[in-house]
This record gives structure tokens, C-alpha cells and sequence, in this order.
């Protein structure tokens, strides 16, 4: 009888046991998935967290959010023009809208771009032609400066098609994989993020069409038609195509040399403006405060080739690699103030092992000044043709903060400048 009841108490309490454990397993099922937005102070991907929800909410109907803020002291501590350290930063608003999610159509997203830029650079400091700290310069060089660089609507037409208009940064479409081109934790120099023989012919933010074919989300071909205008601070449609349009076309293919990704590339563009060789391009400023007069010019035209290659890929994580890189430019004398172009180096994630996060780069470039620019003013405006190096190491403090020591060496254009030595620290932080 005993041994029954025994038998009868472990069965119960068996029972009881897997019935509280099947609630809790279903209680678990039913809880709501991680935010990808929280976590601990030091672990969270955004500084400021999932706002109690909000973003995650956001980001399940189809809106996102993003800020950072980048900060820089920089300055010459040899050669250039001046010796000194200037300080200045930039904010960046990134909203992008998934059209389905927001209750318009599939396939349509729609991306804006803000950004605001204070204080002082470095940049009038070397004598060089490239500014040594491009993201000083957006949208303007001077003062601080808000602008909406970026309104544009994209339409997928299928998985390997899309078509875009609207406002566009061009900017923030040059990006080359390995060197960090076109963001804010790699490579600073004006040379190294961008090919300057576009300078001439692409704005920076502009009123323009076109459309990509993509192969695993990769635009392997691309063409555009933009306004030749400059307008980051206004909407453009007043100076809409009053002095020509550019046609822009690019190829890059994807490759597996040694077993390893990289691309190989080709792209033109061709202005049917009209321009002096000296007046500002959005990237750089030919006379660089000198009053000169030259002869406008009509039609310019480019062409580029760009290539990347890793060297190492992570069996852990195929995001994590380093390689090599170059581009090669060439255009016209005039009135392109840059006859020809090349850059070479070697970047990606870091080699050492425990700083698997951190990024690292260095590069040499070499600019072609235009023959007819340095025959323009010999006396007034002695010119040579520019060469540099750039060194930097971005340490991943958290996933929210990362810092950037940069080094750079310029031999600058202006002949009258000796060869400049950079120190420089960039701090970025994501909101």
C-alpha cells in the first residue's frame, strides 16, 4: 500500500513538473524576439539604445533612423602653409522608409540623407589641391552649414533591377569595398575616398535619374543622367539643367582570384556643361582664393578603373578581410583642373587578432594637375603636380564609438608649400 502511494506521488509530481515546464516554454515562445537596438551600455549597436521600444516599433513598420556625430582635430605640424590644429565635426540624419511596409507599394524605398557641418579643417592648411579631410568640406567647405544632400526614391522592378530619381548624393553611392571609401571610419584625404577626375563633372548633390543591375545585391552596372549643379543647400529646381547634364556609366564585376572576392571596374562620365578650368568643383577649389580669370569651356568628360582584391577573408566571419586596392583616372586638360589620377593600397580589418573590430589603411596617391591649370598663372600660381601618403588605424572602442589616429604626408600643388605633415584624430559616435 505504502509503495503504491509512493508510485502515485513521484507520477503527480512528474506530471506537475512537465506541465510547469511545457508553460514556461510556451510562455517563452511567446515572448517578443531581442531588439537588435538593445543591450548593455557597452554592447548596444546605437548609443542611445531602442528608446524604450520606439525603434524597434519603427524599424517593424518600415522606418529607421539614424544619426551620428563625427568629430575631428587635426591640423599641420610641418610644411603647408600654416602650422596649427583646427577642430571641427559633422552630423548625419539617415531616415529610410520601406514603401510596403508603410502601406504604399512593394519594392519602393525611399532614402533621405541630412547632414550638418561646423567648425574649422585643416584643409586650407597644406597648399594642396585634395582637401586632406574631405567630410570637413560637405555640403559646404566654410561656416556651419545644414543641408538635405539626399531625397531619393528607389524602385525594384525585380530582385536584379531597380530604378532611382530625386535629389542624390552622389557621394555616398562612390563606395569601394576594403578601403571604407565613402564613409566616415576610413581613409580621410579627398583622394583617397573618391577618384578626382569625377570632380569636374559630377556634383556632389544634385538633381538626377538612373538605374542599376544588380547580381546578389551588387550593382554590377549602372548609369545615370544629373544635373551638372551643385545644389546641397537648396532644392535645385530653380538652376534645373540651365547648363547641361552629365551622363554618368560604371561597370564592376565581381571576381574570385585566388578564391578570394574583389571587383574589377570601369566608369565615364561625359558634361555637356559649361565651365572654367579654375571654378570650384564640390570636391576641392582649383585657385584655391585666388582671383584668376580663364577662358569657359564646353563639354568634359572622364574615365575611370578601379579594382579591389582580398587577400585574407575570416573562416569565422567572411565581413572581416583585408586586401588591396587602386584607381586609375584620366580627363580632359580643360576644363578638368585633374589630367590624370592613380592611388594604390592596402586596407580592410584589422590583422591582430584581438581587435577583431578595428579597421586599418594606408595609401599613396598621386595627382595629375592639369597642364592648361599650370600654364595659366606660372608667376602668380606656381603649380606641380601632388603626391601624399595616408596611414590609419579605427579602434572600435564599442559598437556606438569608434576613434580614428590619421596620418598624413602631402607633397602639395602650390610650389610655394613645402611638404605637409598631418596628425589627426577623427571620434564618431552612432546615436
Amino acid at each position: 500500500m505504502r509503495s503504491r502511494f509512493r508510485f502515485a506521488h513521484s507520477t503527480v509530481r512528474m506530471l506537475l513538473a512537465l506541465a510547469a515546464s511545457t508553460v514556461a516554454a510556451t510562455a517563452f515562445a511567446q515572448l517578443p524576439p531581442a531588439s537588435p537596438f538593445d543591450g548593455p551600455l557597452l554592447e548596444r549597436p546605437k548609443l542611445t539604445g531602442d528608446w524604450f521600444g520606439t525603434r524597434t516599433d519603427l524599424a517593424e513598420e518600415g522606418v529607421t533612423l539614424d544619426v551620428s556625430n563625427t568629430q575631428y582635430y587635426q591640423g599641420v605640424t610641418s610644411g603647408g602653409l600654416e602650422q596649427s590644429f583646427q577642430y571641427g565635426g559633422r552630423n548625419d540624419y539617415f531616415l529610410n522608409l520601406n514603401g510596403e511596409k508603410v502601406g504604399l507599394w512593394k519594392g519602393l524605398f525611399i532614402t533621405l540623407h541630412g547632414e550638418t557641418r561646423y567648425g574649422e579643417s585643416a584643409n586650407s592648411l597644406t597648399g594642396a589641391l585634395m582637401p586632406v579631410n574631405l567630410m570637413s568640406a560637405f555640403p559646404n567647405p566654410n561656416g556651419t552649414v545644414s543641408a538635405l544632400s539626399d531625397v531619393k526614391f528607389t524602385q525594384f522592378l525585380s530582385e536584379n533591377m531597380l530604378v532611382y530619381a530625386g535629389k542624390i548624393n552622389t557621394f555616398d553611392g562612390f563606395k569601394q569595398p576594403i578601403t571604407g571609401a565613402g564613409g566616415l571610419t576610413g581613409f580621410m584625404n579627398t583622394a583617397m575616398m573618391f577618384n578626382p577626375v569625377y570632380a569636374r563633372t559630377v556634383p556632389y548633390s544634385t538633381l538626377g535619374a538612373g538605374f542599376a543591375y544588380l547580381q546578389n545585391m551588387e550593382p554590377v552596372f549602372a548609369a545615370a543622367v544629373f544635373d551638372t549643379n551643385n545644389t546641397p543647400t537648396v532644392s535645385g529646381f530653380d538652376t534645373f539643367f540651365d547648363n547641361g547634364a552629365t551622363i554618368f556609366a560604371q561597370a564592376n564585376l565581381p571576381t574570385q582570384f585566388f578564391d578570394l572576392p574583389g571587383h574589377q571596374g570601369v566608369s565615364g562620365t561625359y558634361s555637356s556643361g559649361t565651365y572654367p578650368d579654375i571654378s570650384p568643383t564640390a570636391y576641392f577649389d582649383p585657385s584655391q582664393g585666388v582671383v584668376l580669370v580663364s577662358t569657359p569651356q564646353t563639354g568634359s568628360w572622364c574615365l575611370a578603373y578601379n579594382f579591389d582584391q582580398a587577400l585574407y577573408v575570416s573562416p569565422d566571419n567572411p565581413q572581416r578581410k583585408w586586401g588591396v586596392f587602386g584607381n586609375l583616372g584620366v580627363a580632359d586638360n580643360n576644363p578638368s583642373p585633374i589630367g590624370w589620377f592613380a592611388s594604390t593600397g592596402i586596407s580592410g580589418a584589422s590583422p591582430i587578432a584581438s581587435r577583431s573590430r578595428d579597421t586599418f589603411g594606408i595609401g599613396y596617391l598621386f595627382l595629375g594637375v592639369s597642364t592648361d591649370l599650370k600654364d595659366l598663372a606660372p608667376i602668380l600660381l606656381p603649380l606641380r603636380d601632388e603626391h601624399g601618403v595616408e596611414l590609419y588605424y579605427n579602434v572600435q572602442v564599442t559598437p556606438w564609438c569608434q576613434i580614428t589616429p590619421d596620418l598624413q604626408v602631402i607633397s602639395p600643388s602650390r610650389e610655394r608649400a613645402d611638404t605637409s605633415l598631418l596628425v589627426g584624430l577623427r571620434a564618431k559616435i552612432d546615436f
